[in-house]
């Protein structure tokens, strides 16, 4: 029976369906349409008439102001495909990608029909799965988010047969220039997002080289930690949080107070500002609530989450006493690579052994987690592989498991299967 069981489970799941086309869910406001809800910028315009006259588009003004941004004063005209004759739209495989208007000219500049902003090209041809990443100030979100990225772009997509590709030039320069570069090649830690800057999304693909495989189209959204406890600034991001596919909720072990007295007293410091930068993470939890578990049913989300405990290197500086704590010869110190498939028995040890951590250093957060989370993970991981010491790295930057939550979230999505071994 045990071995009939086993072979069920780790039967291999079928090849994802490529569906003829996907539901949209915009990268920067992150509201959800249909691929023929889109509108379209025209190529040129005509003063002479004041539907394509240049004129100011006063979604997209909407938008920028809610992030502090200029207003455009003028742009070239939006298009509504409903006043453009059908047999004038043009469509691949099934997505409405052009339009051609009155005076002969083809658009294909989709845009998102709530915000105005340009659309990838791959929307509606791919799924649109948005990896919310949350936490409270100071837990690492933007190195976490850079080290990810970093071993998804060189290792990880080539264990998966894959590629993991910025969608344009432009966030490809800037991933590179203000996060890459100086973490990997000069070892300086990132300043903190500050709420009012608004963060671009980093918008990704992961193309798997098998052409049947759906790729998948990732957005990480660099959220201002201070923001996540905030209910008015997260009320302009909660849109991202629920039509994320999944979550990656970071939990710095500092911010647990058990972690950080006794982290304090090893170490030998006095708390000063140091303890009071950080918020509770069961408030990150209840804020989230508030803003939109709260509205769905039965007041719970079942987004996978994985709950990722940052910084783990952190913990051995603390001695284990009485089994409270990590043992040092623990797993969830040393690198695992999982290749073709989630390793599921290496992920359960990382998973239960976090899972009893947190439980008993934090026991009101687990609570909260379960009581409003369907479908949650729990994992460690070390987006530098050192303790940074005056915001610099020494030595060589070694994240250690940064792609395993990920990696678990593909397994949640149906795109690899798990195994045993």
């Amino acid at each position: 029976m045990f071995t009939f069981l086993k072979s069920m489970f780790e039967k291999k799941q079928p090849i994802k369906e490529r569906l003829p086309f996907y539901d949209i869910v915009c990268p920067f406001c992150f509201s959800k349409f249909e691929p023929d809800q889109v509108v379209f910028r025209a190529t040129h315009d005509r003063p002479d008439d004041e539907d394509y006259a240049l004129q100011e588009d006063h979604r997209l003004n909407a938008y920028r102001d809610k992030f502090g941004l200029d207003a455009i004063e003028e742009l070239e005209a939006v298009i509504d495909p409903e006043s453009i004759p059908e047999e004038n739209h043009i469509y691949v495989d099934q997505v409405l990608v052009g339009v051609t208007d009155r005076y002969g000219v083809v658009s294909k500049r989709r845009l998102c029909p709530n915000c105005h902003n340009e659309l990838p090209i791959t929307a509606g041809k791919a799924p649109s799965n948005i990896i919310s990443i949350v936490g409270a100030s100071q837990v690492g979100k933007s190195v976490y988010m850079t080290s990810l990225i970093h071993t998804l772009q060189n290792t990880t997509a080539n264990h998966f047969n894959a590629a993991c590709m910025p969608l344009n030039a432009q966030i490809s320069r800037k991933f590179r220039e203000q996060y890459e570069a100086p973490l990997f090649e000069r070892g300086q830690l990132l300043d903190s997002t500050q709420k009012e800057q608004r963060q671009e999304p980093f918008i990704f693909q992961f193309v798997f080289k098998d052409s049947e495989q759906a790729p998948l189209i990732l957005v990480f959204f660099d959220v201002a930690g201070e923001g996540m406890v905030d209910r008015e600034y997260l009320e302009i991001y909660a849109a991202h949080v629920k039509n994320s596919s999944g979550i990656l909720f970071l939990v710095d072990p500092l911010q647990i107070k058990t972690i950080r007295d006794r982290f304090l007293l090893h170490a030998g410091d006095e708390p000063g500002e140091f303890t009071a930068r950080y918020d509770e993470p069961r408030e990150v939890v209840i804020t989230l609530f508030e803003n939109f578990i709260g509205y769905q049913e039965q007041s719970k989300t079942n987004i996978p989450t994985a709950v990722v405990l940052t910084k783990s290197d952190m913990l051995h500086a603390i001695k284990e006493e009485e089994g409270t704590y990590i043992q040092p010869n623990s797993n969830l110190f040393r690198n695992f690579v999982h290749q073709q498939y989630l390793n599921t028995s290496e992920f359960e040890n990382i998973n239960g052994e976090v899972s009893r951590f947190i439980e008993k250093v934090d026991r009101p957060f687990k609570d909260a987690l379960e009581v409003y989370f369907t479908n949650v993970a729990y994992f460690a991981v070390s987006a530098l592989g050192s303790n940074p010491v005056n915001q610099k790295v020494s030595g060589v930057v070694t994240p250690v498991r940064v792609d395993e939550p990920f990696i678990w979230l593909l397994h949640q999505l149906d795109y690899i299967e798990g195994r045993e071994r």
